[in-house]
């Protein structure tokens, strides 16, 4: 029946071809908007009136939801950073090294500090038959070297010493100048390449570095190439301090198999292959190479960038539960604290609970009032929480430099929700304890 208490009906009449509409609201809807209107005017009312209480209630949830929440903004801050450090070494590079990424070097360090390292004879191997092979490159680092021009002197500068792809597999940027070229590297030229801040640092007075000559032991160095600035991380400052040679020319003074200069070849996946396939055809190379018998372990390690992740990933999850867990316990205080208040607030309008469930207030009426005032408390303490993280993070990053601090709108969401359930189940009983009073026992206590 269109009529009926459930419905308010407006009707129309469609007369000389006027068409009007007809509207069926349900009554029920109207009731509950008005009834949600007063509990939040009711809520309302009743927090700014007992100021002191409502901050003293809310603070256990803003400590609460500030823990939770900025532990969870440093944690995927910095798994960030460490992701995009790891990305611009790309993911279908395949490392060749003796030690497993995602393995403790220490549990079984005996087993794999006896393996050979990669050598050059190795690289040219995988050069010439390791048909899945887009681009390889051999490198090794050289330590406790001095740069000089003229009177500007950078003692200890980390050197990595390279064939040509290397400036291809590892997406170099260059602010001026270039990589080697084929040439300068297989005839192992006098060339190098500087990072930013060491070029800055040896050409202080110049506008550009490139075509300049700097010294290593006495040994004369043009250079080539500047690298962009990549600025700090928390895995190093990148290539901003550090100066690429051609391998060809370092084998002249130091022994490229010796262990002190870690080598490293690195491999990039052809267009179209997948780095399961690259694996295979360089774990069949290596094993010719190294002449091992089909029964024999492989003694040596193909390693890539997703088994650093994938550690750095169960890392970081620990280091979150763990913060999740410290911040829930400050929360279920800050949630007891709200119970208990709310049960106090019950308490003082007990009289007017009466009245108005004598006048014809239905439970439901009554427990969503007082509800919706405790939701109303755990959510303006979880917004004051995200507040105190949000000025965290712009405090943070003013001394930071190695990392940004970034309040997500993930975490955002989860300190609401956190603040709605909190709300929730905090103020359920002491609602429903009000919902339950007869009328009668609620105004003679009162009154």
């Amino acid at each position: 029946m269109l009529c009926g208490s459930y419905f308010r009906v407006t009707f129309v009449n469609i007369y000389k071809g006027k068409v009007l509409i007809t509207q069926l609201i349900p009554q029920a809807v109207f009731l509950f908007i008005k009834i949600l209107a007063e509990a939040v005017i009711q809520a309302l009312q009743e927090l700014w009136n007992n100021r002191l209480r409502t901050f003293l209630s809310v603070l256990g949830i803003t400590i609460g939801i500030f823990c939770v929440i900025a532990v969870q903004m440093m944690v995927e801050s910095v798994q960030q950073n460490v992701k995009q450090s790891f990305a611009r070494l790309g993911n279908d590079v395949v490392y060749i090294d003796r030690f497993p990424w995602d393995e403790d070097p220490s549990m079984n360090w005996w087993k794999y500090i006896k393996r050979p390292m990669p050598t050059l004879s190795e690289f040219k191997a995988i050069e010439s038959k390791a048909m899945s092979a887009g681009a390889v490159a051999m490198r090794i680092i050289i330590q406790g070297q001095d740069l000089k021009h003229r009177n500007s002197v950078v003692e200890n500068v980390p050197m990595a010493a390279a064939t040509h792809e290397f400036g291809n597999i590892f997406n170099l940027e260059f602010e001026d100048g270039r990589f080697f070229t084929t040439v300068e590297s297989q005839l192992g030229g006098n060339v190098i390449v500087l990072g930013s801040k060491l070029a800055s640092n040896l050409f202080p007075n110049l506008g550009s570095a490139v075509g300049n000559e700097v010294r290593m032991k006495g040994k004369k160095l043009t250079v080539v190439g500047v690298l962009k600035p990549e600025g700090q991380s928390l895995l190093g400052d990148g290539f901003d301090e550090v100066a690429i040679l051609p391998y060809n020319f370092m084998r002249r003074y130091i022994d490229p198999n010796s262990e002190r200069v870690m080598p490293l070849i690195a491999v990039k996946a052809a267009d179209g292959v997948n780095t399961e396939q690259l694996k295979d055809d360089l774990r069949a190379v290596l094993r010719a190479e190294r002449k091992l018998k089909p029964k024999e372990d492989d003694n040596f390690a193909l390693n890539q960038m997703s088994l650093l992740t994938a550690v750095i990933d169960n890392v970081f999850a620990v280091i979150n539960a763990a913060g999740f867990l410290i911040g829930i316990f400050a929360i279920l205080v800050g949630g007891f604290g709200i119970a208990n208040i709310m049960f106090v607030s019950v308490k003082e309008r007990t009289g007017i609970i009466g009245i108005k469930k004598s006048l014809g207030a239905k439970n439901y009426f009554i427990l969503i009032e007082f509800l919706i005032e405790a939701v109303f408390l755990s959510i303006l303490g979880g917004l004051l929480g995200l507040l105190a993280v949000w000025l965290l993070s712009l405090v943070g990053n003013n001394f930071v430099e190695s990392f940004k601090l970034v309040l997500s709108m993930n975490n955002v969401k989860t300190g609401i929700f956190l603040s709605v359930v909190v709300g929730v189940l905090s103020g359920f009983i002491p609602a429903l304890s009000a919902a339950r009073m007869n009328p009668v026992e609620a105004i003679r206590q009162k009154f």
